[in-house]
């Protein structure tokens, strides 16, 4: 469970992460970009892949079983 937890955590963290100022058209007011270079991706495939092993991981407990 704690696992869990410290992925999300970092999964989240990494949704708020900025870049340097985009334009610096307004030097009193910067606006940040946001670092996206396909992150929103990759940790979307890392949730898919530890779903399906977790899945995996559940139906190979339940044949053992019987």
């Amino acid at each position: 469970m704690v696992r869990v937890l410290v992925v999300l955590m970092f999964s989240f963290s990494a949704l708020t992460l900025k870049a340097q100022p985009c334009d610096p058209g307004d030097p009193d007011n910067p606006v940040p970009c946001p670092i996206d270079g396909g992150v929103s991706l990759l940790i979307a495939a890392g949730i898919g892949l530890g779903a399906k092993k977790a899945y995996d991981q559940k139906k190979k407990t339940e044949i053992r079983k019987y």
